[in-house]
């Protein structure tokens, strides 16, 4: 089992967080576009935010775990049959993924906490609020929030498109990369 990565491909937890992200990331935004539809008499109406802002929590340590493995175990290098253009747009949309995911952490973060109570994390800790009061915090933070899920849907989208186009259309080895597959073997 290859834990950290190598120069030609990639280690198992950077696979496990790569997918780990991915699979939260959209589970979030169903459930962030699910509960904004739900009646204040409807079962879920307090339960659904809790659990996202639960998961939320979990993002955010999952994130910066993610960012420091990132200088721990570098990621590999690029293809050889790169592009200058891939290689810039790469680097730009992961950074641009990275900044919006943050952004979307601490949005909601802000949201959560502008009423200053504590954001309650499955019931086994709390994170205590600490900007409050701030006029209208909530609502700001809340735009941002929404302009950010949708940000980072659309781009991991082309992003899942690109090493697609990788995949099946340049036939490299990029798509079985993110595997974690040994790019040495057919």
């Amino acid at each position: 089992m290859l834990l950290k990565n190598t120069s030609t491909r990639f280690g198992h937890i950077s696979v496990l967080i790569h997918w780990l992200v991915a699979l939260a990331v959209y589970g979030m935004f169903g459930l962030g576009l699910w509960m904004v539809t739900l009646s204040y008499y409807d079962t879920w109406y307090h339960r659904a935010p809790e659990l996202h802002k639960s998961i939320g929590i979990f993002l955010f340590i999952v994130m910066a775990v993610r960012v420091i493995w990132r200088f721990i175990s570098p990621p590999p290098k690029p293809l050889a049959s790169y592009s200058l253009f891939t290689r810039i747009s790469s680097i730009l949309v992961h950074l641009t993924l990275y900044i919006v995911l943050f952004g979307i952490l601490i949005s909601g973060y802000l949201i959560s906490t502008a009423d200053g109570e504590a954001i309650s994390v499955f019931g086994w800790f709390e994170i205590p609020a600490t900007l409050t009061e701030q006029g209208i915090q909530a609502d700001t933070a809340g735009v941002i929030h929404l302009y950010f899920a949708w940000i980072v849907v659309v781009i991991s989208l082309l992003h899942g498109l690109a090493a697609l186009k990788h995949h099946f259309i340049d036939r490299d080895i990029t798509l079985k990369r993110m595997f974690g597959c040994n790019p040495d073997k057919k």
